[in-house]
């Protein structure tokens, strides 16, 4: 069995045994293990029965492990951190890992004395399928875009410094890469020394380390060393960024040189980590073994697709590398927008629970009616605001200037239920220029949709899309069974809140349901119209409906609560206002025309008959639009694990229907509403 190569199916799971507590009170890392084929036991081995023993790296620990190994006559199975691992290191919260190296061997990737299984997969491994290849490039490309590293708690905003220095790397006291990687302690020095006489002149940046800086271990720098021309860099700094600015970097066995050499680098390495030696770094001690010549690419394949076990915590599984990258993505965008706190202002009571849920998992959220008290909340604190988009005012804006203000507003791929109903939403926008339907302002989706999207973003927003087209899910996913349609060229018109804030905002001439079917039929008059009411004006809860008179002179149809995707395959065009129907009718490939001015049309996929703005120029493709409004813009939370999570893990839950309902408490004030729905101010 390979690096990371799980049992066949079907397969006993080989009993592996451990003399560490923390096999048995990591809870992720014994569902990864036995994703893996193995089986977490206690007691002692048998020579000749598949067992073996499992250590953490070289950890204190280790030795008890590796004794009973030894004396048994079975493997040693040595498991690390992979290169792609948490948000936070994982001495800060005890952050589980998303990936695991589970070397067979025995070996590390860290200890050079004796090839590791990825030192053997480096040397051996043919590394040239093209989809593999393919599947790197796009990888290291997105780690970029993303800002991904292996610990993640930086802030990509914070400037790196000015470009033109040479940049040290710094690693803690007694680091196991350092002790068994063919170095010592004392090279740090002599690398310092290497950089200043092989630069002179230039100026000198050291890196701390991210646990040096957090306070919880030693590094090899410290402010004693800065002065003159050197500079000790102790902020939480992008890698990406700092590696953009250098115009060298030296480093003993970190990380960080691996990912210089994706940044392309040639790093000066003074120790032997698992990155040296194919040809692509300066190596001041060499490991002899290593004579292949390997590119950039083909060491990104084998060290981060194809040697680690990946892990996807919400659907409770390995995953591949991709997938991986996708969890690790959700996590840390909520890690980065939500650690300094909200004050939340606007919010309904119903709604606070859910958002607390979502935008409170790093620092809770304060809740406060009154702007001008939110906003001094906000000051004091040293947090930013979040208001309902709906219940931005100008006092408010006023309020909040020079804070971080963000409007919030339900993603796409909302829930399986209406949000008049009190279902929380899993998917939530955060937008701090607008919000997607005021196209009054740019918003940020604008942007998203006009900037091209990340490496391997355009196949991922392809894939996402047809697993939710077969799968017919939709924002609400309601369900109902279809009447049965008239013959012909079929158009639907979907109905819509008349006082839905789309239409308030981004409304054309055209702004009741009324008028829409007048204008469609007139506009239409062989057509085969079917005209489909809003779930919540079908409710009682908002404004919008249609006269039955009205409907049987206009409508050929009326499909009052048939599943909108199966009605989508029925039709061959979809006429609206704003409604959201039209941008799950261009991701099924129709005709949309749009009498608003909704945040899908003016980019060239729909016919605009509304007031499009006129910044919107950039001709875009269908997947460039999916992939901003499903994938960049919103964040999503596993109604499951309570994760922040990828599209794909939300879109698979309301496929299946695995989404918990509300409880008691909001059911029995949903049903409230429709006494009430002319006070609609109260519950929305």
């Amino acid at each position: 069995m390979s690096l990371s190569e799980p049992q066949a199916a079907g397969s006993d799971p080989r009993r592996l045994f451990f003399y560490s507590s923390g096999f048995l009170t990591q809870g992720r890392l014994r569902h990864m293990l036995a994703a893996a084929g193995w089986r977490l036991s206690l007691g002692l081995p048998g020579p000749s029965s598949g067992d073996a023993v499992a250590v953490w790296g070289h950890s204190p620990t280790a030795a008890r492990g590796e004794a009973v190994a030894t004396r048994r006559g079975v493997p040693l199975v040595r498991i690390e951190d992979a290169f792609l691992r948490s948000v936070h290191p994982g001495r800060s919260r005890c952050e589980p890992p998303l990936g695991l190296l589970i070397d067979e061997t025995g070996g590390a990737h860290y200890a050079s004395a004796a090839p590791s299984a990825l030192e053997v997969m480096l040397a051996r491994h043919p590394l040239d399928d093209a989809h593999l290849l393919q599947r790197a490039r796009d990888g290291m490309g997105r780690l970029k875009a993303l800002n991904l590293s292996k610990y993640n708690n930086f802030d990509p905003a914070l400037p790196p410094p000015d470009p033109g220095y040479v940049l040290v790397i710094d690693q803690t006291r007694g680091d196991a890469s350092i002790r068994l990687g063919g170095a010592r302690e004392s090279v740090f020095r002599e690398m310092l020394v290497f950089a200043q006489e092989e630069h002179p002149g230039a100026r000198i940046v050291i890196k701390s380390h991210p646990e040096t800086h957090a306070g919880h271990r030693p590094g090899h720098y410290g402010p004693e060393d800065a002065g003159g021309r050197i500079t000790l860099l102790t902020d939480p700094v992008s890698p990406w960024a700092l590696l953009e600015g250098a115009v060298a970097v030296y480093t003993v066995s970190s990380q960080m040189g691996f990912e210089a050499i994706l940044a392309g680098h040639r790093p000066r390495v003074f120790g032997q980590p698992f990155y040296a030696g194919w040809g692509l770094t300066g190596d001041e001690n060499p490991v002899p073994r290593r004579q292949r010549k390997l590119t950039k690419v083909q060491l990104f394949a084998a060290a981060m697709v194809l040697a680690p076990v990946w892990y996807d915590p919400c659907r409770g599984k390995l995953c591949s590398f991709e997938q991986a990258v996708d969890q690790m993505e959700a996590e840390t965008r909520a890690f980065r927008e939500d650690r300094h706190g909200h004050v939340a202002v606007g919010m309904r009571l119903w709604k606070r629970a859910p958002l607390q849920k979502v935008f409170g998992r790093e620092v809770r959220l304060v809740f406060e009616n009154d702007p001008a008290r939110a906003a001094a909340k906000a000051r004091q604190s040293g947090r930013g605001l979040l208001v309902w988009a709906g219940k931005e005012t100008p006092a408010l804006v006023e309020a909040a200037e020079c804070l971080r203000l963000a409007r919030v507003e339900d993603g796409f791929l909302r829930s399986r239920g209406l949000g008049a109903e009190l279902v929380p939403p899993l998917s939530l926008v955060t937008d701090p220029l607008g919000i997607y339907y005021d196209p009054s302002r740019e918003s940020l989706l604008e942007r998203l949709i006009a900037a091209p999207p990340p490496p391997g973003g355009l196949r991922r927003a392809e894939d996402l899309v047809a697993g939710l087209i077969r799968a017919g899910v939709t924002k609400y996913n309601l369900g109902g069974a279809l009447p049965p349609l008239p013959e012909g060229h079929r158009i639907l018109v979907p109905g819509q809140v008349e006082d839905d804030a789309s239409i308030l905002r981004g409304g054309g001439e055209v702004r009741h349901n009324l008028d829409l079917l007048q204008l469609v039929r007139a506009k239409n008059p062989g057509a085969v119209v079917i005209f489909k009411p809003h779930p919540d004006v079908e409710a009682g809860l908002r404004p919008g409906a249609v006269a039955e008179a009205d409907l049987r002179d206009l409508a050929d149809a009326v499909v009052r609560r048939g599943d909108p995707a199966a009605l989508l395959a029925e039709v061959a065009e979809v006429w609206t206002m704003t409604s959201l129907l039209g941008f799950e009718a261009l991701l099924r490939g129709l005709l949309v025309t749009c009498l608003g001015a909704p945040f899908y049309a003016g980019w060239g996929l729909t016919t605009d008959l509304g007031p499009v703005p006129a910044r919107r120029q950039t001709r875009v493709t269908l997947l460039q639009l999916a992939h901003a409004a499903l994938i960049a813009y919103p964040r999503y939370t596993d109604p499951v694990t309570g994760l922040p999570c990828p599209p794909e893990v939300v879109a698979e839950r309301l496929a299946s229907g695995t989404v918990p309902h509300p409880g008691a408490a909001n059911r029995a004030l949903a049903k409230l509403q429709g006494a009430f729905a002319s006070q609609s101010r109260f519950w929305r």
